[in-house]
């Protein structure tokens, strides 16, 4: 029987973990079903590497932004930069963006205008906009929410995990939340049960690889192949067979990520 299908909507294949190892990593995903990932660029100045995988690498795909951890220390990207690069076939979302007071508070008022860029960016081009919010919920409703009544945009949570006020808001906004391997550590049974909440067809599953590795690789590099762990701890959260709950959010995954599902349609 055929391995089923799914996708890592969020990794970071151009840090340097991966450096020379790229064409082995790929294939070890496909062997676990994982036909597609989206490798997610924080810099702009890393846009041409980043690219250049997505070029290189059938299955991977690329979005952009400056991630809210750096842009004190990078130049304040514009949305007519995000706009055009919109214009590759590859480039299928904006981000990651968003907020981060945990480490990097400090920047709160730089990262608050950068979001805002992004989600500008994200509403002229119908691209997904890629959300990491962290220690940030009460600022992240608000600017989501502010700004969705002025334009509609897609989105989606990345690396869910925040509070159940967050995730409701996200959801009520037409939004999706992305399980990652925190989903699947032991300690992590509200935000399972936080997940059990949201409708399954809203519902993505991501690595952020090179980090956060799920259970039996905890504490280790992570790499798209083990987006199959967390989907497993998916489908028992949400009572479904495996297979089922992959092409649940393969479905998913072409709903948001509209431009992938249309590149592959024409390859």
């Amino acid at each position: 029987m055929s391995t089923p299908q799914i996708t890592d909507s969020h990794c970071h294949l151009d840090f340097p973990d991966f450096d020379g190892e790229l064409d082995q990593v790929i294939a070890r995903a496909a062997e676990s079903g994982v036909t597609r990932m989206v490798t997610i660029c924080t810099k702009m100045a890393n846009l041409d590497q980043v690219r250049t995988i997505a070029e290189a690498h059938d299955p991977v795909f690329f979005a952009a932004a400056t991630h809210p951890m750096s842009v004190a220390r990078e130049p304040m990207v514009t949305v007519d930069q995000l706009v055009a690069l919109a214009d590759h076939p590859k480039f299928v979302g904006i981000g990651e963006s968003g907020l981060d007071y945990h480490y990097t508070v400090d920047s709160r008022d730089a990262q608050i205008k950068s979001l805002r860029i992004h989600i500008e960016a994200a509403r002229q081009t119908g691209l997904p906009l890629i959300i990491h919010s962290r220690d940030a919920d009460e600022d992240m409703m608000r600017i989501l929410t502010e700004e969705h009544r002025n334009g509609a945009y897609s989105c989606v949570m990345h690396c869910f995990s925040s509070g159940i006020e967050l995730a409701k808001a996200a959801l009520g906004l037409g939004f999706y939340l992305s399980m990652s391997g925190i989903a699947a550590f032991p300690r992590s049974q509200e935000l399972r049960d936080i997940f059990a909440t949201a409708p399954v067809d809203r519902i993505l599953v991501e690595t952020d690889a090179p980090y956060l590795a799920p259970p039996p690789h905890r504490g280790r590099r992570n790499e798209p192949a083990y987006t199959a762990h967390t989907a497993k701890v998916g489908a028992d959260i949400f009572g479904l067979p495996y297979e089922a709950f992959a092409a649940q959010t393969q479905a998913n995954f072409d709903r948001l990520f509209v431009k992938v599902a249309a590149y592959q349609a024409d390859a």
